[in-house]
């Protein structure tokens, strides 16, 4: 699939002007293209080896072969070892294995192989699920993929068009490329219709490049060349025939492949996940070394003291986090494609949950995208046939991307009189659509040689060119009082709710056969055609659940006001004010900031405008999702937090978007956001555990430290009381997130965390000093002749109270009464409990300096595990009645 890839932040600055430097290309690569840019068309052609038909299959086949799949990715994917040893090469990693071999010398060799271990599990986990996940989005990726109108011998309609997707396409393929296109390959234009290219992504201007198909012999380098486009860009406007010239890592954008695998910028769930993990370490920054010199002065054993700091950091490193961020996402990922949701972007999901203000156009979003031509009228507002055949005529011939508009002129058209139409009127040139007139124009001839432009183009956008109408067959001036009564027709019909299409003629000398924008005027206007978007059924059920979900919905469109006021109205959208494009133009951003806040409904938008309102809201910290699927949309998606797009969008809308629907619909939408709500709070579940659980345990170690003339837990039961509870929390994945979670937007909120943590961590040591007195008063353990069975006593509650804790934190709820955790958590926690209250009568105790436990500790155990489990419960239903869930 390609993907449109800015390089923006790859290509250096200019050392003046606004611009941006060129990519640089290799001399022998510019070499070639420059000489394919100053050969005429056929010249081109036969330099490539090809011909305006295309290549045969067998051709094809023999190319694809030689030159490779056209990818510009890097396709060398490292061993398995190398991609291990990436891994255990992570600093945290480095430092257990260096533990691990200072302890085996030092005569520990079951604590080198604990961390061996820890390492180990961390290593290879991490390698399964991100080797599954990428899997699992490659998968996914594969079902939205673009392709290309390739001209094939023998294989397609009768002209030989047969879609390919671009990974198949190879030097020499002949391509048919339009508006909304992406440009799969380099290639040299043989015929360009107003052809303008969208170049920004290679060179950083922002203003579309016209191109043209005749050679170019002035031009210095290939960026520079009029007939040459590149993959990367995209087309604007206009049609074209090309030849490919070259693909995969081949092409310009290909040669950057190298820096096109550099990461991407960090998103606010990557930046809230790694202040987490800095803040532990921060944590650990200040403990750690307090920890080892409260051990070593007061028991004068530095190694030891060393190898007990050593553990605690490890057991307060969140080491397992990326494992768990990556297995919630991938699941997240699979089981909203479940719903018809397709992930491009694994972190894209968190982003997706948190949107609280949903943009989105109206046509087959709220409508039921099949366009229905329900009247066609002369500028009287009477029925006019001779509408509809000009219509016709426009929609049959333009060779750009037909809307749904242009389907329902084809079809409204019998057979009969179609193929009569087409055997009185020939082709002789178009001028294609584009967003800046809003109109297209062709160009035909009649058996008497005489040429005709017939428009059709938004109303507005019409009447300004026009200089005549045709009324009931006799043309007159457009004076004042006519063009108001022309205009009162129009909106008459917009206010019954159609969407109105203006069609217009002018008679042109037959001299000549290229025709383009300029000859757009002086126009007599004919009449009008009316449509119809009905709304769809489950529009208003959408939009409530949505709404209820605390998500703003806001209607971005390039249609009139009045008709797009209409859907609002029938689908439940309440409009209490109204921005169009021409207002916002009028508007500093003072005025934009109040217009985005406040507008419902904003009409009439080119795309810059869209782009502006989702700017404007964005800047008041809303996390935004646009929702489109046009060739105008490109910019709004990639300007949004999450870019929404579906698969039967054009080219530059797909390879914008982070999120693709398999269906076109609201409701859609909505149940995709609530499992990225889910996947969140999986996530942030893992998060609250730990923080509090290792800030718990660090105030406990530091009492520890100062009061006891022993360690209270040997370095080797720290580090196995670590694996293990990181062990039963890989499950958390699974489980389910209770409703009123998910019922508004959630993002990362470091204070709420802080504020958990530092309320739920000194409960976790409070009840850690109730076991230390435990085992000092109750059992007599105060020297360090029976420190083992302290250690042992601490290791078992430790584990169990951390593991446990889950059920309480996972919910705000009350758990195991109102909320059950999934069955594969419940398992897990189980099956550790069970383990590591059993560790100390096994055979294995002796290797991690257990000791079997009097049978006295275990009533006292439950005791404290259920007092704790009880407050926890009781802080935290304070915590979520004084600030609400988090």
């Amino acid at each position: 699939m390609l993907k449109l890839v800015s390089l923006m932040a790859l290509i250096p600055e200019r050392a003046h002007g606004r611009g941006r430097a060129a990519p640089s290309v290799a001399p022998e690569q510019q070499r070639r293209f420059l000489e394919i840019a100053r050969l005429g068309a056929d010249e081109a052609l036969a330099r490539l080896d090809s011909r305006t038909a295309g290549l045969d299959a067998a051709e094809a086949e023999a190319r694809l072969e030689r030159y490779g799949p056209n990818v510009v990715g890097n396709d060398r994917k490292d061993s398995i070892l190398r991609e291990l040893f990436v891994r255990a090469a992570t600093p945290l990693n480095v430092l257990l294995l260096t533990l691990a071999v200072v302890t085996f010398f030092v005569d520990d060799k079951v604590a080198a192989g604990i961390m061996a271990g820890m390492v180990a599990m961390s290593v290879v986990l991490s390698y399964v699920q991100e080797r599954r996940s990428d899997k699992a989005v490659e998968a996914l990726r594969e079902m939205v993929s673009n392709t290309a109108t390739v001209r094939r011998q023998g294989e397609g309609d009768t002209a030989g068009r047969v879609e390919l997707p671009i990974e198949d396409l190879v030097p020499g393929d002949v391509i048919l490329l339009a508006a909304g296109d992406m440009l799969p390959a380099d290639v040299r234009l043989l015929a360009a219709k107003d052809l303008f290219v969208n170049q920004s992504s290679l060179t950083g201007e922002s203003m579309p490049v016209e191109k043209f198909a005749a050679a170019d012999a002035d031009a210095g380098a290939p960026l520079e060349a009029r007939n040459l486009c590149f993959m990367g860009s995209n087309v604007v406007s206009g049609s074209a025939l090309a030849v490919v010239v070259a693909t995969g890592r081949d092409t310009c954008f290909g040669a950057l492949a190298g820096a096109l695998t550099a990461p991407r910028q960090a998103t606010s769930f990557d930046i809230g996940v790694r202040r987490f993990a800095m803040l532990m370490l921060r944590f650990m920054a200040v403990m750690v070394p307090l920890v080892f010199v409260l051990n070593g002065w007061a028991k004068h054993d530095w190694l030891e003291a060393f190898l007990f700091a050593i553990a605690v950091s490890v057991g307060l490193a969140p080491e397992m986090l990326p494992m768990i961020v990556t297995i919630n996402l991938a699941k997240g990922a699979m089981a909203m494609a479940r719903k018809e949701v397709i992930v491009k972007r694994l972190p894209a999901i968190q982003d997706f949950g948190a949107i609280d203000v949903l943009c989105t156009d109206k046509t087959g979003t709220l409508t039921q995208d099949k366009v229905i031509l329900e009247r066609h009228v002369g500028a009287d507002g009477e029925e006019d046939e001779r509408v509809l055949q000009l219509a016709y005529l426009n929609s049959h011939y333009q060779t750009g991307l037909r809307n749904l508009l242009d389907v329902a002129v084809l079809e409204r058209v019998e057979a009969e009189d179609a193929a009569r139409m087409i055997a009185d009127f020939a082709l002789v040139d178009e001028v294609p659509f584009d967003f800046e007139r809003r109109r297209m124009s062709v160009v035909v001839r009649d058996h008497d040689g005489r040429h005709l432009l017939v428009s059709k183009g938004a109303v507005a956008e019409m009447l300004g060119i026009s200089v005549n109408v045709d009324v009931g067959g006799k043309v007159q001036p457009l004076t004042r009082e006519r063009l108001d009564e022309v205009r009162r027709v129009a909106r008459e019909l917009n206010e019954d709710g159609f969407r109105v299409i203006a069609v217009g003629i002018r008679e042109l000398s037959p001299t000549r056969e290229a025709y383009g924008r300029d000859d757009e005027r002086d126009l007599t206007l004919v009449g009008f055609m009316a449509f119809l978007d009905p709304p769809k059924d489950s529009a208003a059920d959408a939009i409530q659940a949505l709404q209820a979900h605390g998500i703003a919905v806001k209607i971005l469109t390039g249609d009139n006001d009045i008709v797009a006021r209409n859907v609002c109205r029938q689908v439940g959208l309440d409009v209490a004010r109204v921005v169009t494009g021409p207002q916002i133009d009028r508007m500093d951003d003072g005025e934009m900031a109040a217009a985005a806040r406040e507008a419902q409904l904003f009409a009439r938008l080119n795309p810059q405008q869209k782009v502006r309102v989702i700017d404007a809201l964005r800047a008041q910290g809303h996390v935004v999702g646009f929702m489109g699927d046009g060739i105008n949309d490109g910019p709004a998606l990639r300007a949004a937090d999450v870019g929404i797009s579906v698969d039967t969008a054009v080219d530059i809308a797909k390879a914008s978007a982070d999120i693709i629907l398999l269906e076109k619909s609201l409701i859609v939408l909505e149940e995709g956001v609530q499992e990225g709500r889910k996947v969140f709070g999986n996530i942030i579940k893992y998060i609250k555990m730990t923080a509090s659980s290792n800030f718990g345990n660090m105030l406990s170690v530091l009492g520890a430290s100062a009061l006891l003339p022993f360690l209270p837990m040997a370095p080797v039961q720290i580090l196995l009381n670590n694996l293990m509870y990181d062990f039963s929390q890989t499950a958390v994945a699974t489980d389910e997130v209770d409703e009123e979670y998910v019922a508004r937007p959630r993002s990362w909120d470091m204070r709420a965390i802080a504020r958990f943590v530092l309320c739920i961590g000194p409960i976790s040591s409070l009840f850690d000093y109730a076991t230390f007195g435990l085992m000092w008063y109750v059992f007599r353990v105060n020297d360090a002749a029976h420190a083992a069975l302290f250690q042992t006593g601490w290791f078992v509650e430790s584990l169990l109270s951390q593991t446990l804790i889950v059920h309480v934190i996972r919910t705000g709820r009350i758990p195991f009464v109102q909320s059950m955790a999934s069955l594969p958590l419940r398992v897990a926690t189980a099956t550790i409990c069970l383990v590591g209250m059993m560790l100390p009568f096994s055979a294995a105790a002796s290797w991690f300096g257990f000791v079997p436990l009097p049978g006295g500790f275990w009533p006292y155990l439950a005791a404290i595990v259920l007092a704790y489990m009880a407050l926890t419960q009781v802080a935290k239903g304070w915590l979520i009645r004084r600030f609400g869930l988090a």
